[in-house]
């Protein structure tokens, strides 16, 4: 079988597509051929009502678009991870691949000079129900198993002794994410050497990225169930964090200028609040409460081009689903392709990667 390598974590929305575009990007530019997939769904879009075939998840589509490849060199999944489906295998207390298991190992023994790349279900034991798991198809597969992982504290370290126990030797080695900023280089010279002395290889320590775990405008909307009162034709902005505005208007100006790329929420009837935030580095304005907006408020937000939202929910209950989506929504925007792309390859050792793969480094002085 050719060389196989899963991409997988331990907790979900942990930066695996972020890290499969920026490995792959590599493999590409070192002229090496890449194939992907996800051998179970998790993001399908239904074409009338009716799963698309072959089933090919949505960020399989947004890689394979953001790098030219082509349909040949995608992998469809084998099964969805939906609650209907789950139902019927629970039912039917099925907890086997099934036949397309076997034709995808099939699939893979066909030569390739390159790597393929195959990201798991969100957590080391989702995908159990459809024997799916990433421990299943690793071992299934002969695959080796590189772990995307969000790094708090020492206590993360954790899930990657549970991972390690249940994965053995094909625990390639790890990658830590989202560590703060300020922290990456007291992690590289202290942590990296406790966990490699613990038999783990750390590939890479990559900060946290408020871009990375961003959302749209439009996104927003849609989870808020929102109306846009204007600019409409805006909702692809970027909200990077959130303010609540509940204060005084002097208070409120001030916090807003250290602020960027916000999402402000306030009540319908604080106008001085909404129009101070307007003038800060705001992509969207969310009114809550009772009440309509004034018209010289829509008038500024469409002058500065700022999309105006209206909900129903209270101001705690908006709050709460938009930290929610924080850092829980699918990489599906160019932006964020491109800035994982160096993310990748600035804070994460890819010749000691490729190396390890038996794949040729981009530069052979470090192989």
């Amino acid at each position: 079988m050719g060389k196989t390598l899963m991409i997988g974590s331990c907790e979900p929305f942990s930066g695996k597509s972020a890290f499969v575009l920026g490995i792959a990007r590599q493999l590409i530019a070192g002229k090496q051929k890449v194939r992907f997939g996800k051998p179970l769904a998790t993001s399908v879009e239904l074409v009338n009502h009716c799963l698309p075939q072959p089933l090919i998840d949505d960020d399989v589509r947004f890689v394979a678009e953001t790098l030219g490849l082509q349909e040949s060199e995608l992998i469809p999944s084998l099964h969805h991870l939906a609650s209907d489906v789950a139902d019927k295998r629970l039912a039917n207390s099925d907890l086997k691949a099934g036949k397309g298991f076997e034709s995808l190992k099939k699939q893979l023994q066909s030569p390739l000079d390159g790597l393929t790349i195959l990201e798991a279900a969100g957590s080391l034991h989702e995908g159990l129900l459809f024997g799916l798991s990433l421990g299943q198809v690793a071992r299934g597969l002969d695959a080796q198993v590189l772990l995307v992982h969000l790094w708090k504290d020492s206590t993360s370290v954790d899930a990657l002794l549970a991972a390690r126990a249940q994965l053995g030797d094909r625990l390639l080695g790890i990658v830590l994410n989202a560590v703060t900023p300020d922290e990456v280089e007291e992690l590289e010279q202290s942590v990296v050497p406790s966990l490699e002395a613990l038999g783990m290889v750390v590939f890479g320590v990559m900060p946290r990225s408020p871009l990375l775990r961003s959302v749209t405008v439009g996104e927003l909307v849609r989870r808020l169930e929102a109306r846009v009162l204007c600019c409409s034709e805006r909702l692809e902005l970027m909200v990077e964090t959130l303010s609540i505005g509940a204060m005084n208007v002097n208070s409120a100006m001030e916090f807003f200028r250290r602020r960027r790329n916000m999402a402000v929420v306030t009540g319908a009837d604080r106008t001085d609040i909404q129009l101070a935030a307007l003038e800060a580095s705001t992509q969207c304005l969310i009114l809550t409460g009772a009440g309509e907006p004034l018209p010289q408020l829509i008038n500024r937000s469409e002058e500065l081009e700022v999309p105006l939202l209206k909900v129903e929910h209270d101001t705690l209950s908006t709050v709460e689903v938009i930290e929610q989506a924080f850092g829980h929504v699918r990489l599906h925007e160019a932006v964020k392709a491109t800035y994982a792309f160096r993310l990748v390859e600035e804070h994460c050792d890819l010749d000691r990667l490729f190396s390890n793969l038996g794949l040729p480094c981009r530069d052979e002085h470090h192989c």
